[in-house]
C-alpha cells in the first residue's frame, strides 16, 4: 500500500514537471496544460487511478492557497477595490446561484429548482489563478487583477455558505428563513475575518521573537491551518480566517522576517504553491472515469448536450452581472465616497466578466455532496451533478482561459509593461532619501574615510540618475575601504526600505511595489553580506 501511494505522488510530481515544462513552451497558463493533461491521462490504461477526496482539498491544499494568495495581495488595492470586490462575491454569486438554479430546471427536465441551487452553489466560486497568469503575461491593467484575485478569495466562503444552505433544502427539506440566513452569513464573515486576524497577531507577535530561517517558515506553514481548522471548529469560515491571516501577516513581513527569511520564505511559498495547485489542476482532469462511472439515467449525448447548454449559462450569468455592477460600483465611489477616478472602460468590464473560471473548490464542492438524505434514499442526480460541475470547470477554464490572451489583444488592453508610475516614484523617493544620510554621515564621520562617501554619493547619484535616462557607469571603492563602504552601503539600505515600508504605510503605493523593491534590497543585502 505505501509502494503504492509512493508510486502515485511519484507520478504525479513528474507529469507535473512535464506539463508544467510543455506549458511553458507552449506559453499557455500551466493549470490549462495540467486540465487538459490529467483529462488525456485519465484514458491511458493501467495507470493508477486517483480520487479526488474532497477532505483532502479543504483541509490540506485550501488553507496554504488563501494564505499565501492573500499574504501577495495589496491591502490598499485590496481596499481600493473593495465595492467591485464584494459585489463579485457576494452578490454575483448570489446571482449565480438563483440563475443556474432556474437555467437547470429549465434545461435539464430531471433537476428540480433545489438541484439547481446546490449545481449553482457549486460552481458559485471562481478560481482566479489562470486568468492573473494570462493577465500578467499579457500585461492587463493591475485593477482588473486585484478585482480578480479579491474575487477569488472571498467568494470561496459565499460560494460553501450557498451550498451548505442549498445542500440542506435536499437532504432535510428545511428551508432556512431570511433571518436566519442572514444572522449565519454575518456569523461567518465576522467570527471568520476575527479568528484570522488573532492568528496572525499572535503569529506575528511569535515571529519577532525568532531568528531561525527554517523554524520561521515553518510557522508561515502552520498558519494557515491553525486559522483555518480554528474557525471550522466554532463554525465560522474557515476559508476567511485563512485569508485574512494571510492579509494580515502579508503586511507584517517586511518588519517580522529579515531579508534572509524572506528570500528563502518567497522561493519555498512559490514552489509549494505551484506543487499544490499542480496537483489540484491535474486531479481535476483526472476525474472523468470516476464521474462516467455513477451516470445511469440518462446518455452521453444529452448529457454532453445539458454540460454545453449549462456552461454557456454560467458564462452569460456572469457577463450579465458585470455592467450593471460596474455602474452601480462607480456611482458609489462617485457619489457617496467621493472619489475622483475614471470609471473602468466596456471592455474591462467585459474582461472580468469573461474571466470567470471555475478550479478545484468547485470540483471539491460537488464531491462534498452527501451520498444520501435525511431518509437513507440516495442523494438525488448526485452523480450527474458532479458531471455538470466538472463540465463547467472544463469549459470555463480551457475555453475561456485559451481565448482570454487573444481578447485582451483584441480590446487593445494589453502592453502594460511600461514601468509603474508608483514605483519610479517610489525609487526616486528611496535614493534621495539615501543620499540625505550621506551628507549625514559624510559630516560625523573621519576625513579619511572621505572617498568613500565620495563613491557611494556617486553610485546613489547615478542610481538616481538612471530614472532620468542617465547612463553614466559608477566606480568602486578601494579594498582597505571596502568593509566600512559595506557597512555604510547596509545602513543606506535601510534607510531605503524605512523609505519604501513609509510610502507603503501611507498608501502612496502599493504592496505589488513594496515587496518588488524590497526583494532588490534584501538581495543586495545578502549578497554584501560577510
Amino acid at each position: 500500500m505505501i509502494h503504492q501511494i509512493q508510486l502515485i505522488f511519484v507520478l504525479l510530481l513528474l507529469f507535473i514537471v512535464g506539463f508544467g515544462v510543455l506549458a511553458q513552451r507552449l506559453k499557455t497558463p500551466y493549470p490549462i496544460v495540467l486540465v487538459i493533461g490529467g483529462l488525456a491521462l485519465s484514458f491511458v490504461p493501467r495507470l493508477p487511478r486517483v480520487a479526488l477526496d474532497p477532505n483532502f482539498i479543504f483541509l490540506a491544499v485550501l488553507p496554504p492557497l488563501l494564505f499565501s494568495a492573500a499574504a501577495l495581495t495589496s491591502w490598499r488595492d485590496f481596499q481600493y477595490n473593495l465595492i467591485s470586490i464584494l459585489s463579485l462575491a457576494f452578490g454575483l454569486v448570489g446571482f449565480t446561484v438563483v440563475g443556474v438554479s432556474l437555467a437547470a430546471h429549465m434545461l435539464i427536465p430531471y433537476f428540480d429548482w433545489r438541484l439547481g441551487l446546490v449545481l449553482g452553489a457549486t460552481v458559485a466560486p471562481t478560481d482566479a489563478i489562470a486568468a492573473t497568469a494570462i493577465a500578467q503575461r499579457v500585461g492587463l491593467p493591475q485593477r482588473i487583477v486585484d478585482i480578480l484575485e479579491g474575487e477569488s478569495l472571498v467568494n470561496d466562503a459565499t460560494g460553501l455558505l450557498a451550498l451548505e444552505f442549498s445542500t440542506a433544502l435536499v437532504v432535510s427539506g428545511h428551508i432556512p428563513t431570511v433571518t436566519g440566513g442572514i444572522l449565519r452569513l454575518l456569523y461567518l464573515v465576522a467570527g471568520g475575518i476575527g479568528i484570522g486576524l488573532l492568528t496572525g497577531k499572535i503569529v506575528h507577535v511569535i515571529e519577532s521573537h525568532l531568528s531561525n530561517p527554517p523554524i520561521e517558515i515553518t510557522v508561515s506553514i502552520i498558519t494557515p491551518f491553525v486559522a483555518y481548522m480554528s474557525a471550522e471548529a466554532l463554525r465560522s469560515s474557515g476559508v476567511l480566517a485563512a485569508v485574512a491571516a494571510g492579509l494580515y501577516l502579508g503586511r507584517k513581513i517586511s518588519y517580522a522576517f529579515s531579508p534572509w527569511v524572506r528570500i528563502e520564505a518567497t522561493s519555498f511559498w512559490n514552489t509549494l504553491t505551484f506543487l499544490l495547485n499542480g496537483i489540484v489542476f491535474l486531479l481535476i482532469g483526472l476525474q472523468l472515469p470516476y464521474i462516467l462511472h455513477g451516470i445511469r439515467l440518462v446518455t452521453l449525448r444529452e448529457l454532453f448536450t445539458s454540460a454545453a447548454e449549462l456552461a454557456g449559462a454560467v458564462v452569460l450569468l456572469r457577463l450579465i452581472w458585470v455592467f450593471p455592477a460596474a455602474y452601480v460600483g462607480d456611482f458609489i465611489r462617485r457619489r457617496l465616497l467621493h472619489r475622483q477616478e475614471r470609471p473602468m472602460s466596456a471592455r474591462g468590464v467585459f474582461i472580468v466578466g469573461w474571466t470567470g473560471m471555475r478550479g478545484v473548490v468547485s470540483l471539491a464542492a460537488a464531491i462534498a455532496v452527501p451520498a444520501r438524505i435525511a431518509n437513507g434514499e440516495p442523494f438525488p442526480e448526485r452523480s450527474e451533478l458532479i458531471f455538470l460541475t466538472f463540465s463547467v470547470i472544463l469549459v470555463t477554464l480551457v475555453l475561456q482561459g485559451l481565448t482570454l490572451p487573444s481578447l485582451i489583444r483584441a480590446l487593445k488592453l494589453s502592453g502594460a509593461h511600461q514601468q509603474n508610475s508608483e514605483e519610479r516614484r517610489a525609487r526616486h523617493a528611496m535614493l534621495q532619501a539615501a543620499l540625505k544620510y550621506v551628507e549625514e554621515l559624510r559630516s560625523q564621520d573621519e576625513p579619511e574615510f572621505e572617498p568613500v562617501y565620495d563613491t557611494l554619493a556617486e553610485m546613489y547619484g547615478q542610481r538616481l540618475a538612471a530614472l532620468r535616462d542617465s547612463d553614466n557607469e559608477g566606480r568602486h571603492p578601494r579594498a582597505d575601504q571596502s568593509a566600512h563602504f559595506r557597512e555604510i552601503a547596509g545602513k543606506l539600505r535601510e534607510v531605503e526600505r524605512s523609505t519604501l515600508i513609509g510610502m507603503r504605510n501611507r498608501k502612496e503605493i502599493g504592496d505589488h511595489v513594496l515587496r518588488k523593491i524590497e526583494r532588490e534590497l534584501d538581495l543586495l543585502d545578502t549578497r554584501y553580506a560577510e
